[in-house]
């Protein structure tokens, strides 16, 4: 019996469908729309400041700042509404916020010339984009726990002003992409040899060096691709934007999420570990006897108000090796959002990091 519920309660945080928001995000009720403005249940997602993608039933929309002279009621508040990428906002409706501001490829969102890519791996194709550039310094993106690579077009144009080739991958489990042979999220164990892939193709394709810019999951796939790949001399840096660096933390925040009760949380995390290959001491930067392995010069953007991946670990991580780890600490932004908190700071931060390894 206790193993039946173990496993249950492991696919409740091991299984993150892509491209739908965290469940550690609240739904939020839509109250009214009107010209260029949105009024939402008040909660502290809806007052985070920034700019964030909104997704309904078939709707997705974008809302900037609070609005705090528009006129609302104390359980709602207004914010500017920039666009309806797709669907109509009706009052009454169920959203919820997410970091991806963009829908669609980096022609249609963006306006940016592409090519779908094939990148050849140990399961089977992997679906990318490609956007050229001058520079044979390329980026590799990888997203995170549910999102797409379309979470890649929020930063796609700042890295083309650069003139940087980028590889923005799909891996295991994503649409288009194999499955994963055991059906499972390994929070970056196995699917760092996706990233490894993406390396070899980009390599392969003219790419002297490469820098690995990842979210959530798929910054931990980027730092451990850098420690593993065969190719890790190639690695110039890594960006790595709330990086799970603690899985029993993220395991516990995800099932917890799912309303899984709490007497169970620690079975979820015990089954999670033998489902999933994650042992004690493997996290990248959990804490240890030594600090954890950082092979190149790596930024970490990441946020104290963090509830899947906490913060102290990048600290901790930043604190260890100061020589190659610089912490730019965003407060106020939910995981995998920093951009969206701030997006001329985080862009600036990025062309900071980048420029002296083109």
């Amino acid at each position: 019996m206790s193993l039946a519920v173990g496993r249950y309660a492991s696919g409740a945080a091991l299984k993150a469908p892509a491209g739908r928001p965290l469940p550690t995000e609240p739904r939020l009720t839509v109250h009214a729309t009107q010209a260029g403005r949105i009024t939402l249940t008040r909660d502290l997602a809806s007052l985070r400041r920034g700019t964030y993608g909104i997704t309904g039933h078939g709707t997705h929309a974008v809302v900037g700042p609070v609005l705090d002279s528009a006129e609302h009621t104390a359980d709602t508040v207004v914010r500017r509404l920039e666009r309806v990428t797709h669907g109509t906002l009706t009052p009454g409706e169920s959203v919820r916020l997410t970091p991806n501001v963009h829908v669609g490829d980096p022609r249609t969102a963006l306006g940016l010339d592409f090519a779908d890519v094939e990148v050849p791996s140990e399961n089977g194709l992997l679906p990318a984009w490609f956007v050229p550039g001058q520079r044979d310094t390329w980026v590799i993106a990888v997203h995170g726990l549910g999102a797409t690579r379309e979470q890649s077009l929020n930063v796609l144009r700042a890295l083309h002003a650069l003139r940087l080739p980028v590889l923005a991958l799909s891996y295991r489990g994503d649409t288009g992409a194999p499955a994963p042979p055991d059906g499972i999220n390994h929070l970056g164990e196995t699917e760092w040899r996706d990233v490894d892939a993406a390396i070899r193709w980009a390599v392969g394709h003219g790419a002297r060096r490469v820098v690995l810019l990842g979210w959530s999951t798929g910054a931990t796939m980027a730092l451990r691709a850098a420690q593993h790949s065969p190719l890790a001399d190639r690695v110039a840096g890594l960006i790595l934007d709330s990086p799970v660096l603690d899985w029993e933390s993220t395991l516990r925040a995800l099932a917890h999420a799912r309303h899984l009760p709490r007497p169970l949380l620690p079975l979820a995390v015990r089954a999670a570990q033998g489902r999933a290959g994650l042992r004690p001491g493997r996290a990248a930067g959990a804490a240890g006897s030594g600090p954890p392995e950082v092979p190149a010069p790596t930024l970490i953007i990441h946020g104290p108000g963090d509830t899947v991946a906490p913060w102290q670990y990048s600290r901790r991580l930043a604190d260890r090796r100061p020589d190659l780890v610089a912490l730019h600490t965003v407060p106020g932004a939910p995981h995998a959002a920093m951009w969206n908190a701030g997006p001329e700071e985080y862009e600036e931060r990025l062309r900071r990091f980048l420029v002296p390894l083109m």
